[in-house]
């Protein structure tokens, strides 16, 4: 892993170690939706809720460092866990349902690349670079 000399970034996982973390995306998504289906947890609110934590992305008007402390905040697994681990706790469903379209949702952005931001910018993530760049890079017109 190389450094970029205009942003300094180096903090992204590449070859299989970032397939396997997009896999566990995809994996942990699935496994939300499925858990969400058998609670019973309706449609609609899925519907209503599975984009909310993109919200997030409204932090970057006040910097990068404000956008991506948010995001990331947004985008861990640790608030959605203690949520359902709080309705699991109370046997109250609709913590757990939230709980699971938020799981869901971070899940598929894992699966999809959109990995934790770094304050130097929205497209550098732990999954490695995000956007046009990414792109280029992966297409192979670009040298670390």
């Amino acid at each position: 892993m190389t450094t970029d000399p205009d942003t300094g970034f180096s903090g992204a996982v590449r070859g299989a170690p970032r397939l396997l973390l997009r896999l566990e995306g995809a994996a942990t998504a699935a496994a939300a939706i499925l858990a969400y289906h058998h609670i019973d947890g309706g449609w609609g609110l899925f519907a209503l809720l599975i984009l909310a934590p993109d919200l997030s992305l409204l932090a970057y008007l006040a910097g990068p460092g404000a956008g991506a402390a948010l995001y990331n905040a947004a985008h861990s697994y640790l608030a959605p866990a203690l949520l359902a681990g709080i309705g699991l706790a109370l046997g109250r469903q609709l913590p757990v349902a939230v709980a699971l379209i938020w799981i869901a949702h971070i899940g598929i952005d894992r699966a999809l690349g959109y990995g934790l931001k770094y304050a130097g910018g929205f497209g550098l993530t732990h999954l490695g670079r995000i956007g046009r760049r990414q792109a280029d890079e992966d297409r192979g017109s670009s040298s670390d």
